[in-house]
């Protein structure tokens, strides 16, 4: 099978397409024929190197951990799903890579809705799986008040609209230039960095009951201060976390229960008309160099996807 791969740690111009062997369904895995392949931080992290877990995996190594397409394998024990179904969802954290290539196997994974474009699944696994965890471990729900700090990402945006779908108020951090995005995705825009506490404040009054760190900027010590209680605080990007008190939620992917409830939500909400995945580029998997290179830069404002070329007999 053709696959984006690089075959050692460096800058997005070590990234190659090639080809590979392909991979097979285990014990409650699908395996799909991707369309589209979103590019998440992690996958920035492990090909430049700079991850924890870059060493684990041998080169040469498949990025990607967020994938949609159709399914073409079932493995033992999977029930309500068959060859032929679209699907989106995530692979395994264990391999933490294999979705930018032309099949890639899901352990977590839900029905991709109509009215999800193939960009916006291939986009949504991990996000989705990471928004809805930190959500229910924050307790976030009708009434709430929660500050999402990092409203515009990939994780910051799909978390805004998952908590004002719980009938949560939302205030969501960017840049300026992000307020108008950060609006339309349902939350009260405010600036980030220093002097955030005030600013909250000044929003005709308003406090936050609970705060998600996602940009892990370093914001931790405000967002105590604004909730008024280390206990009010989670984040998933900030290792500083334990040292304040503020509990972490990272490395869990495929956790409670197996990481699927949050993804059937999403699709449901998107049915609904009231989710979307934000992506703010798409780039065809030979260009998956130029597709890193974007999500690395600003502004962020959702998530850079690739899109694998219809294999023969395939339409949109």
């Amino acid at each position: 099978m053709f696959a984006v791969r690089f075959d050692r740690f460096g800058p997005p111009e070590v990234l190659g397409v090639g080809e590979c062997p392909e991979p097979h369904a285990g014990p409650g895995e699908v395996r799909v024929r991707v369309r589209a392949a979103g590019v998440a931080p992690v996958d920035l992290a492990l090909r430049a190197g700079t991850s924890p877990s870059s060493g684990r995996f041998p080169l040469p190594h498949i990025p990607g951990v967020d994938a949609a397409g159709v399914i073409d394998e079932v493995g033992d024990g999977v029930t309500g799903v068959a060859p032929g179904d679209e699907v989106f969802g995530a692979v395994d954290v264990a391999r933490l890579g294999g979705a930018a290539a032309e099949f890639a196997v899901l352990a977590i994974w839900a029905a991709k809705p109509p009215s999800m474009s193939w960009e916006e699944a291939g986009a949504a696994g991990t996000s989705v799986e990471t928004a809805t965890r930190a959500l229910d471990r924050l307790g976030v729900r009708e009434g709430t008040t929660l500050l999402v700090d990092g409203a515009s990402g990939g994780v910051g945006s799909v978390a805004v609209q998952l908590a004002a779908a719980r009938g949560a108020r939302v205030i969501g951090t960017g840049r300026p230039e992000n307020h108008a995005f950060i609006s339309g995705l349902g939350a009260v825009p405010v600036a980030h960095g220093p002097g955030l506490a005030e600013r909250v404040r000044a929003l005709a009054g308003a406090r936050a009951d609970l705060a998600l760190d996602v940009a892990g900027a370093g914001s931790l010590r405000e967002l105590v201060a604004i909730t008024g209680t280390p206990a009010a605080v989670l984040t998933i990007a900030d290792f500083t976390g334990p040292e304040l008190g503020v509990a972490m939620s990272v490395g869990e992917l495929g956790g409670e229960p197996d990481g699927r409830h949050g993804l059937a939500l999403a699709a449901a909400l998107s049915g609904e008309g009231r989710f979307r995945v934000p992506v703010r580029a798409v780039f065809p998997m030979d260009r998956a160099a130029e597709a890193h290179a974007a999500a690395a830069r600003g502004p962020r404002q959702g998530k850079v996807v690739l899109a694998a070329p219809l294999a023969h007999g395939e339409h949109d």
